[in-house]
């Protein structure tokens, strides 16, 4: 219906026209019906909820009024609910330099990747929303908003924030009333409310032996226990990259038992993984990662290192069953600079590529991974096995051929939110 309208400039611009006295009577019926329709709240949000968060954004800027429904979370809910948008790019932290006073790594930057056609460009360069002396890096991304904390080394100082890089807005999470922080993660469905809860452990004494659960709120603004203390047989796995999917948040173990804390029960679980292969003692796994309500995992032992199975978790965690079958053969031929050729034919090295992200499509064929190769990072579709370059990367002085600057862990997706911090 509202295809072809544009209504912006003039609702803009009405509090700047001429004396309506001096307009013709069909020019004050016209601006009439823009000043009806300007302010009839109903008309106007169902409008708003068809737009992209970008154009959103502007009209915020029209009157007060408009910047209060836009900022209502009952219209950022609907908005993304309308529209459930998609992964626009990845943010790709690069290496930082490090302070020679101090040595402590000062203002990381980051790489964008487009990943449609209609992305606007990089959300920033580095993150400098606030003032932080030791710097800022990203902890997680989860539905539009990032998880930083502190580049500082001592965790007793190191601050926690809530970034939606969209709105530049942020939120300082206060601390926990723990003694010591082990790990902060974010669990955020903007589909099913539109506040977020953030998940940290603690440790109850100095040994970090026994952990207490705490859950911020961020619609109370509050910490409070989950439950009783208990023993962490290995603190170290919580301080892995966290994965929130299914109402959950996961942490990968490469050698031990990976887990899963439900935000909603509040109750600790172990993810089934599957078997190690015979002759190997500790898992190769070269991404972990959700996308679009999609739980998915990627391990490549050998001997060819680019066929390899995506696995996704069923929805009940009885199984991993395998979603997509991948051979990169055509993609090695494409671009041989993938072949180390120093190396033996059998070294699992002997392909340079690192996986990215997966991402799902709102149809099953748009589905495609992200691929960094030396000097590219490439797209390569899961259903007809076509690729495409998404980006020219730069090598770095003195570094080989080959080199490869980014991992899975070092990759965050960006998706376009209005979502409050």
């Amino acid at each position: 219906m509202f295809t072809n309208w544009t209504p912006y400039p003039s609702w803009h611009s009405m509090g700047s026209y001429r004396n309506q006295q001096q307009r013709s009577g069909g020019d004050l019926d016209d601006e009439n019906q823009q000043i009806k329709v300007a302010n009839n709240d109903d008309l106007i949000t169902e409008i708003l909820l068809w737009l992209p968060v970008k154009s959103i954004l502007r009209f915020k800027s029209v009157s007060k009024h408009w910047l209060s429904f836009i900022s209502n979370p009952q219209f950022i809910h609907n908005h993304y609910i309308r529209n459930r948008p998609s992964v626009s790019g990845l943010l790709l932290h690069k290496s930082s330099i490090l302070s020679n006073e101090s040595s402590i790594l000062i203002n990381p930057e980051f790489e964008f990747v487009p990943l449609v056609d209609n992305a606007t460009r990089a959300p920033f360069i580095s993150l400098t929303f606030v003032n932080d002396a030791a710097g800022i890096k990203i902890q997680q991304s989860c539905n539009g908003l990032l998880c930083c904390c502190s580049l500082r080394t001592m965790e007793d100082r190191k601050i926690y924030y809530i970034y939606n890089p969209s709105t530049k807005k942020y939120k300082i999470l206060p601390r926990p009333s723990g003694k010591n922080v082990i790990s902060i993660s974010l669990a955020f469905d903007p589909l099913k409310s539109p506040h977020y809860k953030a998940v940290s452990f603690v440790s109850c004494d100095a040994s970090a032996e026994k952990c207490q659960i705490e859950i911020y709120s961020s619609e109370t603004g509050l910490w409070r226990s989950s439950g009783d203390p208990f023993t962490a047989s290995d603190d170290g796995l919580l301080r892995n990259l966290p994965i929130y999917w299914n109402g959950a948040i996961h942490w990968l173990s490469t050698w031990g038992t990976s887990l899963y804390y439900n935000v909603e029960q509040e109750c600790l679980g172990m993810m089934p993984m599957p078997p190690i292969p015979d002759g190997w003692d500790e898992r190769r796994t070269r991404y972990f990662g959700e996308s679009h309500g999609h739980l998915h995992l990627i391990e490549i032992y050998g001997p060819c290192t680019t066929h390899f199975n995506i696995f996704e978790m069923e929805n009940d965690y009885s199984r991993w069953f395998v979603k997509y079958r991948v051979n990169l053969d055509a993609t090695t031929t494409a671009y041989p600079e993938m072949i180390r050729n120093y190396l033996d034919v059998s070294d699992l090295n002997r392909f340079a590529f690192s996986i990215l992200c997966v991402v799902c499509g709102k149809e099953e064929e748009d589905s495609f991974l992200v691929l960094h190769i030396p000097g590219k990072v490439l797209s390569y579709h899961l259903k007809d096995r076509s690729f495409k370059k998404l980006l020219e990367i730069l090598p770095k002085l003195g570094d080989v051929q080959s080199s490869l600057y980014y991992i899975s862990g070092s990759a965050y997706q960006h998706i376009e939110s209005l979502s409050s911090v």
